[in-house]
This record gives structure tokens, sequence and C-alpha cells, in this order.
């Protein structure tokens, strides 16, 4: 891969990453409502969960909706259903008291490595990555893409789990965290828009 093709996938994989999406979305709430600490398995999960979907999709599961064009759909109608979901699960999150205390569980590795895998947002970059930046889907070149999403993305989304954890001083009032939290999974609604759209 030439430098500026490595140049130009970074930059896809910044502006992927960081911009609001439902990963960042929901980890603006954990970081709001559990803190940073408590949030770690969640973005420990995006990180490293997306980094082998991109792997497993540049290896061949391109090839299944290629090949059964209604498996997209199935994807489709799952993952909608997840999100909203998950939106109800936000709006119901405590009141932030403490990092040990706060109300609710945050998402664990697990739930956050597999909820790839239904979101919207994680399989279109990772398919439009795979075309665009690995062409030839070869194993190499499927690693590379993988790596560089895999670097990029762990500081991105914590950003967004710092930004929400700030928040934690103006959520004192269970009027705020429940306006705060019924906004995070409104916005988290509405980040399906686009896989909503004909």
């Amino acid at each position: 891969m030439s430098y500026d093709m490595l140049s130009a996938l970074a930059l896809f994989a910044l502006v992927s990453s960081i911009t609001p999406g439902p990963n960042n979305l929901m980890l603006m709430a954990s970081g709001a409502n559990f803190g940073f600490a408590r949030t770690i398995p969640h973005m420990l999960g995006i990180g490293i969960g997306f980094t082998v979907m991109i792997v497993l999709v540049g290896i061949g599961l391109m090839q299944v909706f290629d090949t059964f064009p209604v498996a997209h759909l199935i994807l489709k109608v799952v993952s909608i259903a997840y999100l909203l979901w998950l939106a109800a699960k936000i709006t119901r999150a405590g009141a932030p008291a403490s990092e040990a205390s706060a109300s609710g569980t945050p998402l664990s590795f697990l739930q956050a490595a597999a909820f790839q895998w239904v979101n919207p947002k994680a399989w279109t970059m990772a398919l439009t990555a795979i075309s665009l930046y690995a062409p030839d889907r070869t194993l190499w070149s499927v690693c590379m893409v993988a790596v560089v999403f895999g670097v990029i993305n762990l500081p991105s989304v914590s950003t967004w789990t710092v930004l929400g954890q700030q928040m934690r001083r103006i959520l004192t009032n269970p009027t705020r965290l429940t306006a705060f939290n019924w906004t995070m999974a409104a916005l988290l609604v509405a980040s399906l828009w686009p896989v909503l759209r004909p």
C-alpha cells in the first residue's frame, strides 16, 4: 500500500470513527452514566470487535451479500431492532452518583464487540473501507485496513467517553439526567436514518 493510499485510509478511518454514530453516542451516554473506568470494556469491545469484523468482512463475508442479497435485508432488520432496544435501555439509565455506584451496567467487552455485527454504521465503514482500500481482498491488504482502523478507532471512541464523563458534572439533577438520556436515545434512533432511506 502506497504512502498516499495509507494516508487516505487513515483519514477515512479517523473521520468515520470520530463522527457521531451508534457506538459514539452509546459511549457518550455510558461515560456520563458510568464514568470512564467502567466504560473501558465497552471501548475495547468496539475497538477490537470492529477490527476483527473488518478482517472477516474482507476475507469472505462481502461475498455473502453478493451471493445472497436477502442477507443484507435480514441484517438491516436485526440491526434496527437491536438499536431500538439499546435506545430504550439508555432512557432507563440511572443517576451517575459515582463510577462505583451508578445504577445499571455498561455494555461488557463481549456485548460491545458483538454489537458491531448489528451496527449499521460499522457495516458501512467496513464495506466501504474494504472496497476502497483493499479491493483485491488479499489477506495482507485486508489486515492493513484493519490495523489502521484499530490504531485510530480506540482514541476516537475514547474521546466520546471522556465527553460523556465531563457531562457528569451537570447531570447530577435527575431532570437534566433524564433529558440527557432521552436526547442520547433519540440521537441513537436518528442515526438509523441513513439505513432507513430507500
